[in-house]
């Protein structure tokens, strides 16, 4: 056994000797609840050993944190938020940050630094006053984060252990694995104008227990995400996709889709935003079994939407439903759900 796992096992086997089954889930599964934050980012991860994990803050002004914090309290059942992970330094990322601290305790910060100028390199602009709260917010340990870093987490004896790997962080990436063969894609990519904005720094991970994988990206854009997968794939398959940067068309390359060749695809976007022809034909051009959208796009130049079914909020004046996925402890299996609907359905983890 590596020392890290070894020395993760024991902290683990002490914490609930000590604390009592309250500090570990009852059920032992990877929960992800994707937060309806109306096209911002929020992605709420509870641990087999009952850590949070908090992917992005949506938007300020009280409504993105206020669901997070019914979400993770009400929902979740979790009291503070263990590790924050915000991708990239866009206002529906890092917005309800300093409200949600307010309402809960926010352990460690996970970000590239905050910078100390406007990040899209506009002149003139609000930037240092937008992220004043963030600077300010009380946490007790901020870390920048790098590619290959790994979330120090708390594991279930006798399971699976659970990883939290960041991916690709200001555009630079994790080594393939060794012997990784040439992407056979890599000739069919097609690169567009350089992005300039912080979308392509946007930290991006890969959540895993034991052969299933789970892909968040914030917001990463086209070229950056041809270059994380080409000539070689640094990230591999996985079993569930967010849907990059909401769905938008600056993002989602259609080679890096069909590099992580995922089973299930799940979209945070919003009522107007995301769900761009582009993206939707390449995350359904990659073969997907399911694609999942928090709402139902009403926009009217564009009718691409999953069946509403996989749609948890159809209307533009909603509930702000969420979407659920509990992985099995064994990580052989994961079920979706979207509870405002009654949907559910049970997927197989690929074979590795």
């Amino acid at each position: 056994m590596k020392t890290r796992q070894f020395i993760q096992s024991i902290s683990t086997v002490l914490a609930l000797t000590v604390a009592g089954p309250a500090t570990a889930k009852d059920s032992q599964t990877l929960d992800v609840y994707w937060v309806d934050v109306e096209g911002g980012g929020g992605t709420l991860i509870v641990t087999p050993a009952g850590e949070s994990i908090l992917i992005d803050t949506g938007m300020p002004g009280g409504r993105d944190p206020g669901r997070i914090h019914k979400a993770a309290t009400e929902v979740a059942g979790v009291k503070q938020i263990d590790h924050l992970i915000v991708t990239h330094f866009h206002i529906d990322h890092f917005g309800g940050a300093a409200e949600l601290s307010q309402k809960m305790p926010i352990k460690n910060v996970w970000d590239n630094g905050i910078p100390e100028r406007d990040p899209d390199g506009r002149a003139n602009s609000s930037f240092l006053l937008r992220i004043k709260p963030y600077r300010n917010m009380s946490v007790s340990k901020r870390h920048v984060i790098q590619p290959d870093t790994e979330l120090p987490l708390k594991q279930v004896p006798s399971q699976p252990e659970v990883r939290v790997r960041c991916m690709a962080a200001m555009q630079k990436f994790v080594d393939a694995p060794k012997g990784t063969p040439r992407n056979p894609l890599t000739d069919q990519v097609k690169l567009i104008k350089e992005d300039t904005t912080d979308n392509a720094n946007s930290i991006a991970v890969v959540v895993e227990l034991g052969g299933f994988r789970f892909w968040d990206g914030g917001d990463l854009t086209q070229n950056t995400e041809a270059r994380l997968v080409t000539p070689h794939n640094r990230v591999g398959n996985v079993d569930v996709y967010q849907v990059n940067h909401h769905g938008l068309d600056y993002s989602n390359n259609a080679v890096f889709v069909r590099s992580l060749a995922p089973t299930v695809s799940v979209m945070n976007n919003g009522v107007t935003k995301g769900c761009g022809p582009a993206s939707f034909a390449a995350v359904k051009g990659a073969g997907v079994s399911a694609m999942y959208q928090l709402h139902k796009n009403l926009r009217a130049d564009v009718e691409n939407n999953t069946a509403d079914e996989f749609i948890a909020n159809l209307t533009r004046d909603c509930n702000a439903h969420h979407i659920h996925m509990s992985v099995a402890p064994d990580g052989r299996k994961y079920t979706i759900s979207i509870p405002g609907n009654g949907h559910s359905r049970t997927y197989e983890t690929r074979e590795k």
